[in-house]
């Protein structure tokens, strides 16, 4: 069978393949938006050309996973390439085992059998040995694992799982436009899934001592190893340009510059009394009595966001309102845009108070939340109608962690952060749903920060993560959230 692109790859796109399609292992470090998902599936496609391979098993989170199936897949598969794509599912119904069964078929020459899962699923044994059967009766597979940092934890059950799939397959592919998000550490486990010899170290420790400046620190009668900063960037670097391809928006396509600016919002003095009581003594009274206690830094901070916009969840789990600036200074920003806005909030609370201030400013009509609560079979329609440049909908206000992942809302020229979270792959995921392939003008970036409170050191936390993943990638630094 001779091998043809279905869609015409853009340039860059064509380049990493060609330098790429043939590699047993390679990593598609490529920004989002650049088309890292496309590259795959004409991989999957020239391999099977070529009788290379004869089925994929891709691996994506739950957010992802199901658009390989439902969009990518159909988009970019060639329509005279004969494929079988079964989604997983947790529940084993009779007719999802039929699937399973004709997908592992290792007698099916013909078809390109291709099982999408999520990450998640490889926490579980079954998913495990689900995937483990489909690898050991077709060892002639690729697998990819799109979004790869979701194995950089290498003690976690689903790394584990995932890195030992790896080595029953004969391909091996990692995506992510920025498989650096906390430090260089999370490259190991994910580089060490396309070989355990591709980072030149034998073991993790090995790689760490490398490149990671050690310190002993003692708490009471232990004492235990502390990364204090980094070293031999460049070296790194030079190793992974030995197996990976990286490509930056701003080098390859014509899409805009991205353009951040923030609005201060000033704590009101209830809010400020009870961060400070809260930063101060880890306790807040609030004015009708109520107790809320941190009982952890991550906590505190938790809280201290939630006083930033303001409500706090008490120890009896109501959650207390507490004078803002907030929404107003939110409806402000709204007020002076053009065009389709997309609102990230973190806490369900937020993202109601938003739609109902929005609905009474704009009409019900003009607004659609998009989170945890919200129903699986409508997620698609409410894309769909934010899209349509003929809609009323104007306004997407999710939760980052829910919407944040595969959505493409190119609709969107604007979009305002009500708060941060110091997750980088979170922040830049989501920045990147509206400022991608199909976006044709300028995308602004508006913050809502509380000055001298944990909003700004969150956004320097941001800030100092992208300066180390640019260091060891290569990257000149640019401004960010700026």
């Amino acid at each position: 069978m001779q091998f043809k692109f279905k869609t015409q790859p853009y340039d860059h796109q064509r380049e990493v393949f060609d330098a790429s399609w043939d590699k047993h292992a390679h990593a598609l470090f490529l920004e989002m938006g650049t088309g890292k998902t496309k590259v795959t599936i004409d991989t999957m496609a020239k391999l099977f050309c070529e009788g290379e391979i004869t089925s994929a098993l891709v691996i994506a989170p739950k957010g992802v996973y199901g658009n390989w199936v439902h969009k990518e897949i159909p988009q970019h598969l060639g329509d005279d390439i004969p494929v079988k794509v079964v989604q997983w599912q947790p529940s084993f119904t009779q007719a999802f085992k039929k699937q399973l069964n004709e997908v592992a078929d290792k007698k099916d020459t013909k078809h390109l059998r291709i099982l999408v899962m999520n990450v998640e699923s490889f926490s579980t044994k079954k998913g495990t040995d689900v995937a483990a059967k489909f690898l050991r009766l077709n060892p002639n597979s690729l697998v990819a694992v799109d979004e790869s940092t979701a194995i950089k934890n290498r003690t976690a059950k689903r790394t584990k799982s995932i890195m030992a799939l790896g080595e029953l397959a004969k391909y091996r592919r990692i995506l992510t436009g920025s498989p650096i998000t906390k430090n260089p550490m999370d490259l190991y486990s994910q580089c060490a899934f396309l070989g355990t010899r591709m980072l030149q170290q034998p073991s993790y420790y090995a790689f760490q001592g490398r490149y990671a400046i050690m310190q002993t620190r003692k708490f009471g009668n232990r004492s235990f190893q502390q990364i204090t900063g980094y070293r031999n960037l460049g070296e790194l670097n030079g190793i992974l340009d030995e197996f990976s391809s990286r490509v930056l928006k701003e080098d390859c396509l014509d899409l805009p510059e991205k353009i951040y600016t923030q609005r201060s919002v000033p704590l009101t003095k209830e809010q400020a009394s009870a961060y400070k009581q809260m930063q101060d003594m880890a306790l807040a009274m609030l004015e009708k009595g109520e107790l809320a206690t941190t009982q952890s830094v991550l906590t505190q901070i938790m809280r201290l966001q939630e006083i930033c916009c303001g409500h706090l969840k008490t120890d009896d789990g109501e959650i207390q309102a507490i004078p803002s600036n907030r929404m107003n200074e939110m409806l402000n920003v709204v007020s002076e845009m053009n065009g389709k806005v997309i609102i990230w909030a973190s806490w369900v609370y937020d993202i109601e108070q938003i739609e109902k201030e929005l609905s009474a400013a704009y009409g019900p009509s003009a607004v659609r939340t998009f989170y945890g609560a919200t129903p699986t079979d409508a997620r698609d329609q409410i894309v769909a109608d934010f899209q349509d440049p003929d809609s009323d909908v104007r306004f997407f206000v999710a939760n980052p962690r829910t919407g944040g992942y595969g959505l493409t809302l190119t609709a969107a020229t604007n979009m305002i952060y009500y708060n941060n979270q110091y997750d980088l792959e979170i922040r830049l995921q989501s920045e990147d749903r509206a400022h991608r392939i199909g976006q044709t003008q300028h995308v602004l970036y508006v913050d809502l920060i509380s000055p001298d409170t944990v909003d700004e050191k969150i956004i320097q936390a941001l800030k100092d993560k992208i300066d180390i993943a640019q260091e060891v990638l290569g990257e000149s630094a640019k401004k960010w959230l700026i």
